[in-house]
């Protein structure tokens, strides 16, 4: 069995379009359920109209890896896969997922081939390079390229992506529930490596297709956005960076990183970003609890 999380925050109609897709899957023991993290607009039609699914009401947002959390406490499956309600499936695209597992019990957690929804033929995603330990930035292999099957090899990677991450219930038992100190952004990155450094493999599966509904072109951040993302990578680099690789981590964020971020956001006239990053960086010295690495 499979059991699909999928979490809704005031996206209801997008979080329709998934289910439906997910009924044209062929996939014969799948159990999907849903978690409605606190949205505002009605969402409770979704459990009636599709009555197959299990709903579960949170009744407050608790981020993305709450709300994931939540929706485990009624999986019942081997596998597990946290699916973005922005997304929408390839009927077959759960067989080759299994079957990844299946062939290697090593593997703990792998990512399909991502395709941008609105330009089905573009690559979002066909895996990740390596991490760096000091800046915590990687490359993500094929973004904004046409798919012509110039990544239809399955390999290991270093991280799986948010938008679809399915992983074994041995990878569950062993490393725990992702943390919830992040809220947004950065949680798969610091899951994944939780479980590279518990002895798992991480792997992407080309023949596994889903399309994201994220716009190909990002534009400009919002100021919660720029608040979490100045705030959490550096919290995932003080949860898996020890001894000197720390200390120039840190180097790097005060006198590099922080003031190009500051500076790029101010010439592009985004204060309230550039504000809120800051925010964000600072906020991290007074994060003590749950930052040492499972």
């Amino acid at each position: 069995m499979v059991s699909l999380v999928t979490v809704n925050f005031n996206t209801t109609a997008v979080t329709r379009e998934l289910l439906l897709s997910l009924r044209k899957q062929n996939y014969p023991n799948l159990e999907i359920i849903l978690v409605n993290n606190g949205s505002t607009e009605p969402s409770s039609e979704l459990p009636e109209e599709f009555p197959e699914i299990i709903y579960i009401d949170n009744g407050e947002n608790l981020g993305f890896a709450g709300g994931n959390n939540s929706g485990m406490s009624q999986a019942k499956g081997e596998y597990f896969l946290w699916l973005n309600n922005d997304t929408e499936v390839d009927p077959e695209f759960l067989f080759p997922l299994v079957e990844r597992f299946e062939q290697n019990p090593k593997i703990g957690m792998v990512s399909p081939k991502i395709l941008f929804y609105d330009h089905p033929n573009t690559l979002q995603f066909a895996g990740f390079g390596p991490i760096s330990k000091i800046t915590g930035r990687g490359f993500s292999i094929g973004l904004g390229q046409i798919d012509a099957g110039q990544y239809d090899k399955d390999k290991q990677i270093s991280r799986v992506h948010g938008a679809a991450m399915m992983f074994s219930k041995n990878l569950w038992l062993t490393i725990g529930p992702m943390p919830e100190i992040f809220f947004l952004y950065y949680e798969e990155m610091d899951y994944s490596a939780t479980a590279i450094e518990a002895g798992f493999d991480i792997w992407y599966e080309p023949t596994s297709v889903i399309w994201h509904k994220e716009s190909i072109s990002t534009g400009k951040q919002s100021p919660l956005k720029a608040y979490y993302y100045g705030r959490n990578r550096l919290l995932y680099l003080r949860r898996h960076t020890t001894g000197y690789t720390k200390y120039l981590t840190y180097l790097y964020y005060v006198f590099i990183a922080v003031p190009k971020n500051i500076f790029s956001m101010i010439r592009a006239n985004e204060i309230k970003q550039a504000k809120a990053y800051l925010r964000g960086f600072l906020g991290n010295f007074s994060m003590t609890k749950n930052l040492s690495n499972p």
